[in-house]
């Protein structure tokens, strides 16, 4: 009777040890598999580039003018077109280029990180205390709360590329002159340059802080993101990459109705004079400044090119990002 009583426990033992060797290997392939989101970011941030920055020189422009300059999007559009011709939607496009690669590498492969981090060290060890139930294959994945978290940890992170590289980039598209040796700065390189020389690293950092406060709405737009996805697989029959394309240009257009005010604060701190023509100190100041010149409308100036550039521009680099991701893991 006691023999076998023992050989239960030696089995219950030998596979709890096989079942934590499975864990194990589990566990380190995620964690071995942590660089293919940054991989699959760099071919994102090239799509997005392409899809929606002349969008973006659109909202800069209307975000950084009076009503005198710009009557609306269209007319921005027109006035762009008729005084610089193609190449003006595309102004400032190389610092971005550059930075979207490396920001969304950084973004998507840190979203990628933080993702597997808050799962295994604080949902599945949480689902495991309060359930005796045993887990079943969606009950393991992140809840769509964590993987807001996980995005507004990103968001954060991939800021301090982004402060420099959007800084830059503002200061380019606002410039207007046609003639581009009446311009303040000849190109990119030239504007790092002339920030740094006068100014120093912090120079080219201003709107640091600025930009985290945008990025922090990054919540609803990865918390979106499942949501809908989730949601497509179980009462929809689309395609994978469609499921892709559509949850992440809703869940862009969701991000950017949070975050837009906080975008045009932004920008306007970014096009600040940085000598002693300087308006905004703070933040909140040019929040002011904003609501003073033009009322609550003042924080939405803008918000029409941004929201026809967020959903193309978003699902297509999201289908770029998830298509990369399963190549990756095929290839494994």
């Amino acid at each position: 009777m006691s023999a076998n009583a023992v050989i239960p426990r030696q089995a219950s033992a030998s596979n709890a040890a096989s079942n934590n060797v499975a864990a194990s290997k589990e566990a380190t392939t995620k964690k071995d598999g942590d660089w293919k989101g940054f991989v699959a970011g760099v071919f994102s941030g090239i799509t997005k580039l392409t899809v929606g920055h002349p969008f973006d020189t659109i909202k800069v422009r209307l975000q950084t003018s009076t009503h005198d300059q710009f009557k609306g999007p269209m007319d921005a559009l027109m006035q762009t077109l008729r005084k610089e011709g193609v190449n003006g939607m595309y102004k400032g496009a190389t610092p971005p280029l550059l930075g979207w690669m490396c920001m969304d590498s950084l973004m998507l492969g840190s979203l990628t990180l933080y993702r597997r981090l808050l799962n295994e060290n604080i949902y599945q060890p949480y689902l495991r205390n309060s359930s005796s139930e045993a887990p079943t294959s969606d009950s393991q994945r992140l809840p769509s709360f964590g993987h807001g978290i996980a995005g507004t940890g990103a968001g954060w992170t991939v800021s301090f590329i982004a402060a420099p590289v959007e800084h830059i980039k503002a200061r380019l598209q606002v410039q207007y002159q046609a003639d581009k040796s009446k311009r303040q700065y000849a190109g990119p390189v030239d504007c790092a340059k002339k920030i740094y020389s006068r100014h120093g690293v912090r120079g080219l950092y201003h709107g640091l802080l600025a930009t985290m406060i945008f990025r922090t709405s990054f919540f609803f737009w990865w918390s979106t993101y499942d949501i809908f996805t989730r949601s497509f697989q179980q009462n929809t029959s689309m395609s994978t990459p469609a499921i892709n394309f559509w949850a992440g240009g809703l869940s862009a257009q969701i991000f950017w109705l949070f975050s837009y005010p906080s975008d045009v604060v932004k920008q306007r701190i970014m096009t600040d004079p940085l000598d002693s023509g300087r308006k905004f100190p703070r933040w909140r100041d040019a929040a002011v400044a904003v609501y003073r010149e033009s009322g609550w409308k003042g924080y939405w100036r803008g918000f029409a090119p941004c929201a026809l550039r967020a959903f193309p521009a978003n699902a297509c680099a999201l289908v770029a990002f998830e298509g990369v991701m399963r190549t990756l893991n095929k290839a494994e």
